[in-house]
């Protein structure tokens, strides 16, 4: 292939699934649809929230296409663009390297390290930044020295759920969970309504200074964006412990600094980590292996991050497992998923119910919830520990990268002799 050929050669956009806008029959695509694109040259892809998606040109510029009905958040946040793809309203002198959206807003980053977000208004940040520190998480003040009291509201521990046995989550445990969304969606959809719970104006969020975010990770309520020295920082619902504050923060209207490693403590499953010699039986008085974080990723209720020393941590709703802990505890702090000790993780994605990394061997592993075969385990059993995907469809083959959906996963394999 010549010059000439490869320059002739453009990045083409596929979609599928349930993506109203995207056709003028409000029905799911079931196969693979070219997204018209005329005039961009696209860079990524980087998906999109309930009924519309979202990519990245090649000059940086977010483009979104989809829902055009009024009968949702995924109105607002895609922009009222429909089935033409179309720039994002963001200021023009914008360029955008990394985006994400969840279900009611979303996230991005630019290349000058600033963030932008929109959509449901209790997932925007309000205020300035009051913890400079690891030691200064505890919201009590706003930076103008008003009571915080509404970033404080306090969940009641949920009554503790019957452990399951044999890795998997009972039936029981799962009607529970199922109530609890109900009545979480129930309530926060009569607590406000129309566009007074939503914002279509993207909105910069202010950081403390000299912190340059490079990624971001959008979860059903909450946000997490990456700075480029490996910090951590979190706003929106916490009350599963997703924000990693180390307690059951209901909101969190400003960003806060998210101690992930000197304040973090190895996962329970201690003898797994103990046949590996990298703890002792005081375990939680070791340091997490690494200086900073690499890798976010955001679920339903639930966050997981990666040190630059191969450590997966995890913290949030656990109710199916999805923390890695070998429970269905919360957990309100990031804690270390021990069982994965000795083996460097490199990728990280998180679903509504569920976890799966990516070790640098191109291994993955997949836990949490399974009721759709999400983890790809060849059963609907739920898993508590992270467990190896050895299925046959994966042998001989180098995963690169990993994507969950709600209930879905996918995952990108390394070419031929191990090229991309």
């Amino acid at each position: 292939m010549d010059g000439e050929e490869c320059e002739a050669l453009e990045k083409l956009v596929y979609m599928w699934g349930y993506l109203p806008g995207a056709l003028p029959q409000r029905t799911p695509l079931l196969t693979p649809f070219r997204v018209p694109v005329s005039g961009y040259n696209w860079k990524d892809v980087s998906g999109g929230g309930c009924g519309f998606a979202m990519a990245i040109s090649e000059p940086g510029k977010l483009i979104t296409w989809g829902s055009t009905d009024d009968l949702g958040q995924s109105y607002v946040t895609s922009g009222k663009h429909g089935e033409t793809p179309e720039p994002f309203p963001l200021p023009n002198e914008v360029s955008i390297v990394k985006a994400a959206a969840a279900w009611a807003h979303c996230v991005a980053a630019t290349d000058c390290g600033e963030v932008y977000t929109w959509g449901w208004k209790e997932c925007i940040p309000s205020g300035k930044v009051f913890g400079e520190t690891l030691s200064g998480v505890s919201p009590e003040k706003d930076a103008q020295g008003k009571q915080g009291s509404f970033l404080t509201e306090q969940v009641s521990p949920r009554s503790k759920v019957s452990k399951s046995t044999g890795g998997t989550v009972s039936g029981g445990e799962i009607s529970t969970k199922r109530r609890k969304v109900s009545s979480a969606k129930q309530a926060a959809e009569t607590s406000s309504s129309g566009d007074d719970i939503l914002t279509a104006m993207p909105c910069l969020v202010t950081l403390n200074p000299g912190v340059r975010i490079t990624s971001v990770a959008a979860g059903g309520r909450h946000t997490l964006v990456l700075s480029d020295i490996g910090q951590v920082w979190g706003w929106g619902y916490g009350g599963e412990g997703q924000l990693g504050l180390g307690s059951r923060i209901r909101m969190v209207s400003s960003p806060h600094l998210i101690p992930c490693i000197d304040s973090s403590s190895y996962g329970k499953d201690i003898s797994a980590s103990l046949s590996q010699g990298s703890m002792s039986s005081e375990g939680q008085n070791f340091r997490i292996p690494g200086s900073c974080i690499k890798a976010i990723a955001c679920g339903g209720r639930h966050s997981a991050v990666i040190t630059d020393a191969g450590a997966v941590l995890a913290f949030g709703w656990g109710l199916y497992g999805q923390c890695g802990q070998g429970s269905t505890d919360d957990e309100l702090s990031p804690t270390c998923v021990s069982s994965l000790l000795g083996i460097r993780i490199v990728g990280v994605a998180a679903g509504l119910w569920h976890t799966v990394c990516t070790s640098a061997d191109g291994d993955v592993y997949a836990f949490g919830g399974n009721q759709f075969g999400q983890l790809g385990t060849g059963s609907d059993q739920a898993e508590v520990l992270p467990r190896l995907l050895d299925c046959q469809s994966l042998e001989n083959v180098n995963v690169k990268s990993i994507s969950c959906g709600a209930r879905h996963t996918a995952l990108v394999t390394a070419g031929p002799w191990g090229r991309d």
